[in-house]
């Protein structure tokens, strides 16, 4: 029986005559139906309405972030759901994937295939490869200049630092570097392209207007990450070998300080800083120590060790998501990514990806 009529019925008591129906002697609306229910029905109608304006009206959540992992012995970029904090697809792409990063305007991941000696992309809506860009020998890493128009590349095997346009997808420029290039980075103003070289000891200016090597400043053995903090103000190199960070004036072109570190139990030669990232504020510095295990809190300011979090084996490298929460490190040997809640500076979760994760970048909102 309807709810509405359920509540108007009237038991009949012994006795008493029932009425020749539970609304009797009320007025009739359209088509017999008593005018009382037909009112009920329009307000029913009207109060679903305003709950659909309303719905629409109001903030809808935001879409999950994810989370594209490249994966160097498996050939493959794991993508993760971070809502969910697990993998839900892998898609295969070229021999070697190191580097990795988004265009400018998110649509697609590039992919540093470094033993096919090519830069795929990868169409984020369909997670489809759907080109690729010249890159040069040995794509191990890159960096997207101001507007996202040039993608810098370093190509370790042959001592070249190559510019792409990434819309028309042509070569623009090779310029000549150290041995064995690694990583790259850009200003902030977009005006000064860094590239480190592992074997010459060195991090390499260049100026993005002529493309020439303007400065080289020597630091320890086996250079790997640069990263400008976001005021431009100094430019951190991670040394592998060397087991330190430099800290350099990018104007002056000269070291001012050097970042040690120091894990009780470990010896040095365990400590080897890859990875660098900054928060947004220029607050804090993380580095990774590959095999330390460890994501070293640095108070940027000061250039002081805060702390250290434990992570997976041999941590390489790291991504925020875009507001912050989380700070993201891919660990080779165990082959997951550990979640880093920054404000409380604790990993939360450990998450599996595939074989010898190396690079990981995440997507906005």
């Amino acid at each position: 029986m309807n709810v509405l009529m359920r509540r108007r019925f009237i038991p009949v008591m012994a006795g008493e005559g029932p009425p020749s129906t539970p609304f009797a002697g009320r007025d009739k609306g359209v088509d017999g139906a008593p005018a009382r229910t037909m009112t009920m029905m329009r307000q029913c109608v009207c109060l679903t309405a305003f709950m659909v304006f309303a719905s629409l009206a109001l903030p809808q959540p935001a879409r999950a972030l994810t989370a594209y992992v490249t994966n160097e012995r498996d050939n493959t970029v794991s993508v993760v759901d971070l809502d969910e904090m697990k993998t839900v697809k892998t898609i295969d792409v070229g021999q070697r994937p190191r580097g990795i990063t988004l265009t400018a305007d998110g649509k697609s991941i590039l992919v540093c295939a470094s033993d096919d000696d090519t830069i795929q992309v990868i169409d984020r809506a369909t997670l489809q490869i759907t080109g690729e860009l010249p890159s040069g020998a040995d794509p191990e890493t890159f960096a997207l200049g101001q507007g996202g128009d040039r993608l810098f590349v370093s190509n370790e095997n042959d001592q070249m630092v190559t510019v792409i346009d990434v819309p028309s997808r042509k070569v623009v420029a090779k310029i000549p570097t150290g041995v064995e290039p690694e990583g790259m980075a850009v200003s902030p103003d977009g005006k000064t392209i860094v590239n480190t070289s592992e074997t010459t000891n060195m991090a390499h200016f260049i100026d993005y207007e002529t493309r020439k090597v303007v400065a080289t400043v020597l630091v320890d053995p086996r250079p790997r990450i640069a990263q400008f903090k976001h005021d431009g103000s100094e430019l951190w190199v991670s040394s592998e070998l060397g087991g330190t960070v430099s800290v350099i004036d990018p104007v002056a072109h000269v070291v001012k300080n050097k970042i040690h570190f120091e894990v009780q139990g470990l010896r040095d030669k365990a400590i080897q800083p890859v990875g660098i990232r900054f928060t947004k504020d220029d607050s804090l510095a993380f580095v990774a120590l590959g095999p330390a295990n460890r994501v070293a809190v640095i108070d940027a300011k000061t250039g002081t060790v805060q702390k250290y979090l434990l992570v997976g084996q041999r941590v390489w490298q790291m991504a925020f998501t875009p507001d912050e929460k989380y700070l993201l490190t891919t660990n080779g040997l165990s082959n997951d990514i550990s979640v880093i809640d920054v404000a409380a500076l604790k990993v939360v979760k450990s998450i599996q990806v595939g074989r010898l994760p190396w690079g990981v970048v995440v997507s906005p909102q």
